[in-house]
């Protein structure tokens, strides 16, 4: 049996736990996926807040397998990302929220001077460090199909009919006019908006 731990990272504003069923989901399905594991979690049950937590937003931060592993709670801090640079890797595999970000890492300490980086695997945009990301084309936004993370903010937007899947390469980024990075912690209205030069291009 593997031991590797898997991670749901929750955003909790005015003391409210966001998007829980999409992070319930995700987790059943993982717990499913690699383990074999049908029970089914109710985090609503699981999660209680503690009176740490105030109206200001924070992080939950689920590490689990079998049982749930430990829970941290703590205030959140946006990033400030001005620059993003392009990285490749053609075999990073991250379909799962793993607790070990190894190969995440090896490609974020490549940045240089950026604040992010966009991986792009056999030639398709996927995701950046810790974002999904959406391109605009001026009308709308589109996130590539090629994603590493299925995110949960990701899905909600997706439903809601904010993002639409597109294929994106590495030679159509220049085709867009912005990129947005988002994830749980960083909601559609708060999440880092850039031109398309603002990605460095190797």
């Amino acid at each position: 049996m593997s031991h590797t731990l898997c991670i749901e990272t929750i955003c909790v504003e005015n003391r409210q736990l966001k998007n829980l069923s999409y992070h319930e989901a995700r987790l059943n399905k993982t717990r499913q996926e690699l383990w074999g594991y049908t029970d089914r979690w109710d985090l609503s049950e699981m999660l209680i807040l503690p009176d740490c937590v105030d109206n200001e937003i924070h992080k939950c931060r689920v590490a689990y397998g079998k049982e749930i592993d430990n829970i941290k709670w703590e205030p959140y801090n946006f990033r400030t990302i001005r620059k993003i640079q392009i990285v490749h890797d053609d075999t990073i595999d991250y379909n799962y929220k793993y607790n070990n970000r190894d190969e995440l890492n090896t490609l974020f300490a490549q940045r240089g001077d950026a604040d992010d980086i966009l991986i792009i695997k056999n030639g398709m945009v996927t995701d950046s460090f810790y974002c999904n990301v959406a391109f605009s084309d001026g009308s709308k936004w589109f996130t590539p199909k090629t994603y590493l993370l299925p995110g949960t903010q990701r899905a909600f937007l997706l439903d809601a009919g904010v993002i639409e899947e597109a294929e994106i390469s590495e030679g159509d980024i220049g085709k867009y006019q912005e990129i947005r990075l988002f994830n749980a912690m960083v909601g559609w209205e708060r999440a880092a908006t850039l031109s398309i030069d603002a990605i460095e291009l190797n």
